[in-house]
């Protein structure tokens, strides 16, 4: 039995519209599944299609047209480029114009010269060529080997490389520095202060623990080999007998550094040593440094080890263990039962005026036994920097006129008057008569006249 309330008329327009709704969703269904297989299909096409087709070079920058486009956004994309080495001819010397020759070294001819175009002072470097028929001399192969290396503030820096007309004819252009300290040192009334001792100190043992870092030796360390510009910068130069750290035990030279500068174990005939005879040789320069003076300056071998022995003091075993084994030790004699006299005591009656941390850094700076002595990164962190009075920074330095640059020295000149009260005449009467006696008596000239018409 129906009910009276039912609508058999509004029921069945119902069920159709649902009925046509859901047909409509299920045909947009279908649709949509067949537009993404289409999609897949088109994009696997187009993936064979591109690997099929040669590889293109890739564009970097913007088409012409996008960049003259009404958008005027420029697409241009910066590319990262680095300089590779490469091979070409070297400069000829008539770039440069020499001004003035500086001095003759061991290896070269050192002189002060401009660069035509720059107009950039330079120092020029002439390498000597004693022995042509043995090839291009291994000192300057070696300099300049290490220069390329070595690039670091406390060390000269080596611009290029110059040829002349000839095949002997090669220079070293390097930076141009006012002063080397040696010489510095003989035009000074003063010795440096101590904190202008520390700052010089610091900026070297930089400079040879950069060295060291990076597997060098100098092995010709010496105050005419420091360099020191009028900003207070310091820099190590003269490279020729530097060479890389051979392997342990590897035979080298003992005819290396300077007589005043070498170590006792160089002079003892060794041919086994490291970096302690750099840092023998900064020992030695600290105390010259301080004394404006040599610190050891032994006339020959023999002369060296003696002051060296009365400043150190005498070795033995048990200071230096296997002393004795070494070549020239045993044409020595010594006494082997005396204890010599201790190092600091000697050290500090030589340096009064020397800290206590000054006088503990220089001796073991120039420790008899290559062992005891400390390491360049050792020497930068000693107590001795940090104590008063501190390093001068380097804008701080004063300036000296240049002999590598022909400065001379200002006549002296009054002084700017001072604050108080103005010099008087004394209050007395002071006659400047006297001044224009004799005038009657002095022969007189013909002179002339000029008539005015």
């Amino acid at each position: 039995m129906a009910s009276r309330w039912a609508n058999d008329e509004a029921d069945k327009a119902e069920d159709a519209r649902r009925k046509k709704e859901k047909e409509e969703k299920k045909r947009q269904k279908l649709a949509k599944q067949q537009a993404e297989q289409e999609a897949a299909a088109a994009r696997a096409a187009a993936e064979r299609e591109q690997a099929s087709r040669p590889a293109k070079r890739r564009r970097l920058s913007a088409s012409p047209e996008k960049e003259g486009g009404a958008s005027g956004v420029s697409g241009e994309a910066k590319v990262l480029r680095f300089e590779a080495g490469s091979w070409g001819p070297c400069r000829h010397i008539n770039n440069f114009e020499t001004l003035n020759h500086i001095e003759e070294g061991s290896y070269g001819w050192v002189s002060r010269a401009k660069e035509i175009g720059t107009s950039e002072i330079v120092a020029l470097k002439k390498v000597k060529m004693d022995y042509v028929n043995d090839g291009f001399p291994i000192t300057a192969l070696r300099e300049i080997a290490m220069l390329q290396k070595a690039r670091h503030k406390n060390i000269v820096d080596l611009k290029e490389v110059v040829v002349g007309d000839s095949l002997d004819e090669v220079v070293l252009v390097m930076e141009f520095i006012e002063h080397d300290l040696k010489t510095l040192q003989e035009d000074m009334a003063e010795p440096f202060l101590a904190s202008e001792v520390k700052t010089l100190l610091r900026q070297l043992v930089s400079g040879v623990d950069f060295l060291h870092q990076n597997h060098i030796m100098h092995r010709d360390l010496k105050t005419s080999n420091i360099l020191l510009n009028n900003r207070g910068a310091l820099k190590l130069a003269d490279f020729g007998m530097a060479r890389f750290i051979p392997p342990p035990n590897a035979p080298l030279t003992q005819l290396v550094v300077t007589l005043w500068y070498r170590a006792p174990e160089l002079l003892l005939g060794t041919t086994t040593y490291s970096t302690e005879v750099d840092m023998w040789s900064v020992g030695c320069i600290f105390g010259e440094l301080l004394l404006k003076e040599p610190l050891l300056p032994g006339k020959n071998e023999v002369d060296e080890l003696a002051k060296i022995f009365a400043l150190c003091g005498l070795p033995d075993e048990k200071s230096w263990p296997g002393f004795y084994r070494l070549p020239n030790a045993k044409s020595l004699r010594l006494p082997r039962d005396t204890r010599g006299p201790k190092p600091g005591p000697v050290i500090r009656t030589k340096f009064p005026l020397l800290t206590n941390k000054g006088v503990e850094l220089l001796t073991e700076l120039l420790s008899m036994n290559p062992e005891g002595r400390p390491t360049a990164g050792d020497m930068l962190n000693h107590a001795y920097f940090t104590e008063s009075p501190k390093p001068k920074p380097p804008e701080m330095f004063p300036t000296f006129p240049s002999k590598a640059g022909q400065e001379r020295r200002r006549k002296r000149s009054p002084n700017a008057p001072q604050r108080g009260d103005a010099p008087g005449m004394g209050g007395a009467e002071i006659d400047f008569s006297g001044i224009f006696a004799g005038r009657e008596e002095e022969q007189k000239g013909a002179g002339f006249m000029l008539k005015m018409g």
